[in-house]
C-alpha cells in the first residue's frame, strides 16, 4: 500500500480497529509473559538458595 500522510497509515485502509487492536494484544501479551517469567525467575532462584541452605546443613 501507499500512504500519502500519516492519517492514512494510522487508518490502515479502513482496518484499524483489527491491526492496531491486535498490535496492542500482542504488545499485552508479550508484556506480560516477560512479568510471568521474571516472577518464576525469583521463586526459582528462592527454591534454589533454600535447597542449598538444607544442603549446606545435612552436611554437619
Amino acid at each position: 500500500m501507499n500512504w500519502t500522510n500519516p492519517n492514512e497509515f494510522f487508518a490502515m485502509g479502513g482496518y484499524a480497529t483489527y491491526v492496531w487492536g491486535s498490535v496492542g494484544v500482542t504488545v499485552l501479551v508479550l508484556y506480560a509473559e516477560c512479568l510471568f517469567l521474571l516472577k518464576r525467575r525469583k521463586t526459582a532462584l528462592a527454591h534454589v538458595k533454600r535447597d542449598a541452605a538444607l544442603g549446606a546443613e545435612d552436611s554437619k
